[in-house]
């Protein structure tokens, strides 16, 4: 089946599945990530096939969910449910701030697929970025590479909390509260990342990874991988991940979550993003035209 924002082949035993809207820093819309997860089943279904690579097209991996009108997929696509036009992840997620829960039910489908899935990243792995690449079973990250969640400085908790489950406490807090970057190494050093490398190297090292992993038969590969879930989901990742999506629905009614829709409503996303990132001088607060000092929102109320 023909895709429009991801490219998929495969070469002997590996399937590639390319995110493919560089322009947009690969941002994920709704069809995008209904084309992966298709494309993840189609991989998982050709027995030719025993580990799938996830990368991306230009200079970053995802600088997280599409957060533009082109968010939407168009009328019609095969790739989302014709009701909700997102995803199908069983339900149309008919409830008011149910997009964190959508978004996990989306990526169980990376942790439950037979296959091994090993995440090439470079540049910015941001917010949905990090969610995407977190259910992978590997991560081999450009040691250049920022990965981190600026969301959470004015919009609302991470969708899916992920962080403790991979990082240390102390730094699992400083990721999912001040939404700061860290560099591919620091996120290899911390245990997030499989493997940290030279830009330079990272296609050549990813491929001869997923390579290695290919000499080992489907169903051992399967049961491997089926046998470490159910010894995370015995100390509660399930339970823990759905609970944090209640929690970020509750974040965004907080009495300062009102000035991000106001920005974003009247000045717009670019503008938005600056006035979130400003005094943090990074992302889009790297801007010349954002602003060094804000009044903190929500003050006095």
């Amino acid at each position: 089946m023909a895709y429009d924002n991801i490219l998929y082949e495969t070469s002997d035993r590996l399937a590639f599945i390319t995110l493919n809207r560089p322009e947009k820093l690969n941002a994920l819309s709704n069809e995008l990530r209904g084309e992966v997860f298709h494309a993840l089943k189609e991989a998982e279904a050709d027995r030719s096939v025993g580990v799938i690579v996830l990368r991306s097209a230009g200079r970053a991996f995802s600088a997280g969910y599409d957060l533009t009108p082109s968010r939407n997929a168009s009328q019609g696509s095969p790739f989302v449910h014709p009701r909700s036009g997102l995803p199908d992840t069983g339900t149309t997620h008919p409830a008011h701030y149910d997009w964190s829960r959508h978004v996990l039910l989306g990526n169980w489908l990376i942790w439950e697929l037979s296959k091994p899935v090993v995440a090439q990243i470079q540049g910015y792995c941001l917010a949905g970025g990090t969610e995407l690449a977190s259910f992978c079973d590997f991560r081999i990250v450009a040691e250049d590479a920022q990965v981190g969640y600026p969301p959470v400085r004015a919009m609302g908790t991470m969708d899916i909390m992920w962080a403790p489950w991979h990082m240390p406490m102390t730094k699992a807090r400083e990721f999912a509260y001040a939404g700061d970057s860290f560099s591919g190494k620091d996120m290899a050093a911390l245990g997030w990342a499989t493997y940290a490398v030279p830009a330079a190297n990272l296609a050549e090292f990813t491929e001869r990874f997923a390579r290695r992993m290919g000499h080992i038969d489907n169903d051992m590969l399967m049961y491997s991988k089926r046998s470490v879930n159910r010894q995370y989901e015995a100390m509660g990742i399930r339970n823990g991940l759905m609970s944090g999506t209640d929690v970020e629905a509750m974040s965004k009614h907080r009495p300062a979550a009102d000035e991000w829709r106001r920005r974003l409503a009247q000045d717009g996303l670019k503008a938005a993003l600056e006035w979130r990132d400003g005094p943090f001088r990074d992302f889009r607060g790297a801007s010349a035209t954002a602003p060094a000092e804000r009044p903190l929102a929500g003050a006095g109320q």
